[in-house]
């Protein structure tokens, strides 16, 4: 059985065919082939990159605005979350080990217009936001105290609604994820 180099075309011996070399026992022949393995590996190297970025151009495309508006909030509640860190809940002024979460003073679904509005939103311990409504009462008691009459007289006061478009959304969540990680950044040091 003969084949051909896969360089020269010059017919191989058998013992050359069953070694795992392509090429015949030219070292011309073994540099050239090795040469254009590199290369065809590099190529697939950049289809596999360029293949990414497609993949990921097009995922986010077909985001949806419910899907940008949960990675945004995702994002501003990190940020609440780092930002009061050092503070105890905002409903029982509790400090414990155990869950907290960024808790809204005016609710997302009653006032969406107030959803990334940083005066609305504070660090909550799970029982006060999940068992107990947000503890609303001492919410607004302890949040007259960390911010003023004047600021949550803003919150309580008439908003004009807000509609939120993707860009928005996209912005929102850039900017809330710089804050966090700039936040999170002055915390290890």
């Amino acid at each position: 059985m003969a084949t051909k180099c896969r360089v020269c075309d010059a017919k191989r011996s058998q013992r050359q065919v069953d070694s795992m070399n392509p090429c015949c026992e030219s070292i011309d022949c073994q540099v050239t082939y090795s040469m254009q393995s590199k290369q065809q590996a590099k190529g697939k190297k950049l289809a596999g990159a360029a293949w990414r970025a497609d993949t990921a151009a097009r995922k986010k495309a077909a985001k949806s605005k419910g899907d940008w508006a949960k990675e945004a909030q995702r994002e501003f509640n990190r940020f609440i979350r780092l930002r009061d860190e050092p503070d105890v809940c905002i409903s029982c002024g509790r400090h414990h080990a155990g869950q907290y979460h960024a808790g809204h003073y005016k609710t997302v679904g009653a006032n969406p217009e107030l959803r990334f509005n940083e005066l609305n939103c504070h660090k909550q311990c799970a029982p006060c936001n999940n068992h107990l409504s947000g503890n609303i009462v001492n919410y607004r008691v302890r949040l007259i105290d960390k911010i003023g009459q004047d600021d949550v007289g803003f919150i309580e006061g008439p908003h004009k609604p807000k509609n939120y478009i993707i860009k928005d959304l996209e912005r929102i969540k850039l900017k809330y994820k710089v804050k966090a990680d700039e936040l999170q950044a002055r915390c290890k040091f």
